[in-house]
């Protein structure tokens, strides 16, 4: 093991459980497979959720602390901790590997791999890996294909986070693929988006640094193929394959922890909706619709004193142009940063079911859901609406409408009526001004045509906070 990495667990004759304390996932997005669950009520929800994997859960290693049951589950046990063992000392080594090529001053041709041999190209490669740049201090969170920890940087200190994504299976792939095409499209940083600082490639222990567009990597282009043509091509289940996202590390929680643990603050309301206009614009103006804004999204750094948030998570967002023919030059990026996202039609039903806009469950949207997702949260933000998620029990910042004993999305509901009326505000004693009010109903109009687009609102809600 590399001198200077904090691992999650102790080396020791019975290990003890990775989860012995709380490790809550308090700064990065959970993972999503877009699979749907009844909600709470009878509501439905695409949910994301983060499963266990138990074979990673505190596997006693010596003989003398396993139950013996009778012969045959003794040795099913036995070989059971030997096989999570194995795997154990597997990612072990596979993050060892990853940690070393994460080293200071490499290029991006220290890390194309020699496919044949499994060897790294440059000879002098192996002198530079011996001094990692980051330091895993702690599992936080662990997901259907993936583990998130957080690190910290060797050179500078600072804390980051750390995902490891799993990318066996297709659907994996392109969740994986999608947030790396996003975050790696941007060509500048804006304070309210999470940034990405590296993304690395990793297979049978060997890495290499990912590059938006990178035609040279074969490794790169058969993670394409593979999400492609929804088959496996990269390697077989004996090889896995992951991506290692370096990320931007927050503190503070998501949107649903900071404002459900602290009493109501006219200021911090101001402030937060300014920002997550502000974010939205920004990605807009880049050709990214999220396609999955809510508050489990939505985290907040304190690294400057007062509250920043940070839009994460986007394995499901939609860059809505792509490079371009390379041939075209100029000419063809010129026209990729003329697309107008509001009128990009997209067609995939994807998010989660009480922040989607009524045209998304029909499956023919633009940028302008998020607008309608936007809006929902700053009201719920507001006015403090919650309900219970069913899977996790937790209580969850989101509008609603009820329909007798259920509690049905807002957008579901505006898509079965599209002549219902919305009550903003929804409680009678609320402090919220006429400016914020009709905002709000702009903002979750039926008509997408009818809410503004995120320029637009931006410009809208600076004038609106003047006033209030």
């Amino acid at each position: 093991m590399p001198p200077g990495i904090v691992w999650a667990f102790t080396p020791s004759a019975v290990t003890p459980p990775l989860f012995n304390l709380h490790f809550p996932a308090t700064f990065l997005p959970d993972f999503s497979d877009g699979r749907r669950r009844d909600g709470p009520h009878g509501g439905r929800r695409h949910v994301r959720h983060v499963d266990i994997f138990l074979c990673n859960i505190g596997v006693v290693r010596d003989r003398g602390r396993m139950e013996k049951v009778g012969g045959d589950n003794w040795r099913n046990r036995t070989r059971s901790a030997r096989a999570c063992r194995r795997q154990q000392a597997r990612e072990r080594a596979d993050e060892s590997a990853v940690l070393r090529c994460l080293s200071v001053g490499n290029t991006e041709e220290d890390h194309d791999m020699e496919e044949d041999t499994g060897l790294f190209k440059q000879d002098g490669l192996e002198r530079k890996v011996m001094a990692p740049r980051y330091s895993l201090l702690r599992e936080v969170g662990r997901g259907t294909y993936g583990v998130v920890y957080e690190a910290v940087a060797r050179r500078s200190g600072a804390k980051v986070a750390v995902k490891k994504l799993r990318c066996d299976a297709p659907e994996n792939v392109e969740l994986a693929l999608q947030e790396f095409w996003a975050l790696a499209s941007l060509e500048k940083r804006h304070q309210n988006v999470v940034q990405l600082e590296e993304c690395v490639l990793q297979r049978n222990g060997m890495a290499q640094k990912m590059s938006h567009g990178n035609k040279r990597s074969k490794q790169y282009l058969r993670l394409v193929e593979t999400s492609l043509k929804g088959e496996r091509v990269l390697s077989p289940p004996e090889e896995p394959c992951y991506l290692w996202f370096v990320m931007e590390f927050c503190e503070g929680g998501d949107l649903n922890q900071f404002i459900l643990s602290r009493r109501p603050d006219p200021r911090t309301n101001s402030s937060f909706m300014l920002q997550l206009t502000s974010a939205v614009a920004f990605l807009h103006e880049n050709n990214i619709v999220h396609r999955d804004l809510k508050p489990d999204n939505i985290l907040i750094s304190e690294k400057s004193g007062a509250p920043v948030l940070k839009v994460a998570d986007f394995g499901l967002s939609k860059v809505c142009a792509g490079l371009g023919n390379t041939s075209e030059g100029k000419e063809s990026e010129e026209k990729n940063k003329n697309v107008n996202v509001n009128k990009f039609w997209l067609s995939s039903a994807c998010g989660s079911d009480f922040y989607m806009a009524p045209e998304v469950w029909e499956g023919h949207y633009t940028a302008k859901a998020d607008i309608f997702a936007l809006g929902i949260i700053i009201w719920a933000m507001l006015e403090r609406i919650t309900f219970i998620d069913a899977e996790s029990k937790r209580e969850l910042l989101g509008t609603y409408v009820r329909q007798g004993a259920d509690i049905v999305p807002v957008g579901e509901a505006l898509l079965e009526n599209p002549k219902m009326v919305l009550s903003i505000p929804q409680k009678r004693r609320s402090c919220m001004s006429d400016g914020v009010r009709k905002l709000l109903q702009d903002m979750l109009a039926v008509n997408p045509q009818d809410r503004p687009d995120a320029f637009e609102l931006q410009a809208r809600m600076g004038q609106v906070m003047c006033v209030s």
